[in-house]
């Protein structure tokens, strides 16, 4: 026997959450299967919309007149990305036509945004304005954002407040001093400094951040001092290490940490770290694991449970039965080894896509490995990408191809599966690295895919 429902949503990330829940929101039972855990616990918790329109093609494809006629434009000559944009719905008709925001359209984006806001409620911030934020990030860049978490709030890289950005000489992939060094490089409003103290000493080298967050959460003691206390001991001598433009010294107004400042306890970690320092405590988005990611799987899980959907993970999706009217109608789930059909009415694919391995790659092609969808790519492998690694690279926009309701679509343009409906990173034509989108085009096709599954799933 299937075990049954009106929508089933493959995969496990925002896409896959933002789908089963505005499926969920329509009326529909909604249950959500996914194989491995969600990527969200690897991104930095921020929720890019669109920060960038890069250039896809040169101005001019070739240089004119002797003796240059026929070469290629060098990388300098090509036109530069436009952005960082303040407004991300003002670059959306400049992106190509096969771009997911161009398909489903910009109304898409606002509602995903608005779904966010509703889930994320006071965990973050940004729902007030259309405008990106600016944030400093673990790299030393200012990166634009749409919605980004409170803890991050005091960071702005838009605010003109002197900084001291603190790193811990225990944890070697992140320098503060060379962060403070790219932020001064980056043109920041606002005098920097970087310093390294002593402090994550007291773990284990091979301590993970969150074990550091949850020290801090419950207060306890590193060599006899209270947690919080003794972090706070240890940066107070650098707190006045920023130097102005006229060469004086300033005491800082903010400080900003690495992403580790509690968990379940954050905002009050922060609040006492600020009073004892008399400046204004921000975090500052690490590389994973991160816990501003696994922070917002937390609170996005805890929303399926309050919409009603039932969810498991950890079990891959095998197979599919077609019927002959070109709908799916089981799909098998490999639980411990054994197949188990589940049935629905609406499928929504949210697998990812080649960094997620929601797509599978090899020398003979690009494929889509649930419903075998198709996937637009060059025939040719050597027209994936180009040799300049930072150029627009072809296979960063390799996914299915789906129509405004968000169903694939096949080879010759037609819907492959009537009952099937894509979002996220499976879905093509987004180079979402580039342009800084990749939440915004989950969050965009997942309302429009729950949606329209919803539709379907109730006719």
């Amino acid at each position: 026997m299937a075990i049954d429902s009106d929508v089933l949503v493959v995969g496990g990330g925002l896409a896959a959450i933002t789908s089963a829940i505005a499926a969920a929101r329509e009326g529909a039972d909604v249950r959500l299967v996914s194989h491995k855990s969600s990527t969200l616990r690897q991104a930095s918790g921020l929720i890019d919309a669109l920060g960038y329109v890069p250039a896809t093609e040169p101005a001019k494809p070739l240089r004119e007149g002797p003796p240059t006629a026929g070469r290629e434009l060098d990388r300098d000559e090509w036109p530069d990305p436009e952005g960082p944009l303040s407004d991300p719905f003002t670059g959306v008709d400049r992106l190509p036509e096969s771009h997911p925001y161009r398909i489903v359209g910009p109304e898409a984006l606002r509602d995903g945004l608005a779904l966010f806001d509703d889930l994320a409620g006071d965990a973050y911030r940004g729902g007030h304005t259309d405008r990106n934020a600016l944030l400093p990030t673990f790299g030393g860049t200012v990166k634009p954002t749409a919605r980004y978490p409170a803890a991050a709030e005091a960071g702005l890289a838009s605010d003109d407040r002197s900084t001291l950005v603190v790193g811990f000489r225990s944890l070697t992939e992140y320098d503060a001093r060379t962060f403070a060094g790219r932020l001064e490089a980056a043109g920041v409003p606002f005098d920097v400094a970087g310093a390294e103290v002593e402090f994550a000493e007291a773990f284990r080298a091979d301590t993970k951040v969150t074990r550091f967050a949850k020290a801090l959460d419950h207060d306890e003691p590193i060599d006899g001092t209270p947690a919080r206390e003794a972090l706070a001991a240890a940066v107070a001598p650098h707190l006045h290490d920023v130097i102005d433009e006229s060469g004086g010294v300033d005491r800082v107004e903010r400080v900003g940490f690495p992403a580790f400042l509690g968990d379940d306890r954050g905002d009050e970690v922060r609040a006492e770290l600020a009073d004892r320092l008399g400046a204004d405590v921000f975090e500052i988005p690490m590389g994973p694991p991160s816990l501003p990611g696994l922070r917002l799987e937390d609170r996005l899980y805890d929303a399926l449970d309050d919409a009603g959907v039932r969810f498991e993970t950890g079990n891959p999706v095998v197979g599919i039965d077609a019927a002959a009217d070109g709908r799916i109608e089981t799909v098998s789930v490999d639980r411990k080894g054994r197949e188990t059909p589940y049935g629905a009415d609406a499928f929504v694919l949210a697998t990812g896509g080649l960094v997620g391995k929601g797509l599978d790659s090899d020398r003979e092609g690009v494929r889509e490995p649930v419903f075998d969808l198709h996937v637009d790519q060059p025939k040719d492998r050597y027209e994936w990408f180009v040799d300049d690694a930072f150029g627009d690279q072809p296979y960063a926009r390799f996914g299915v191809r789906p129509d405004e309701q968000c169903r694939p679509l096949d080879a010759g343009g037609s819907v492959q599966y009537e009952n099937v409906f894509a979002a996220g990173g499976v879905v093509g034509g987004a180079d979402v690295a580039r342009e800084k989108s990749a939440s915004g085009v989950s969050l965009a096709t997942g309302v429009t895919a729950g949606r329209e599954a919803a539709t379907e799933a109730n006719e």
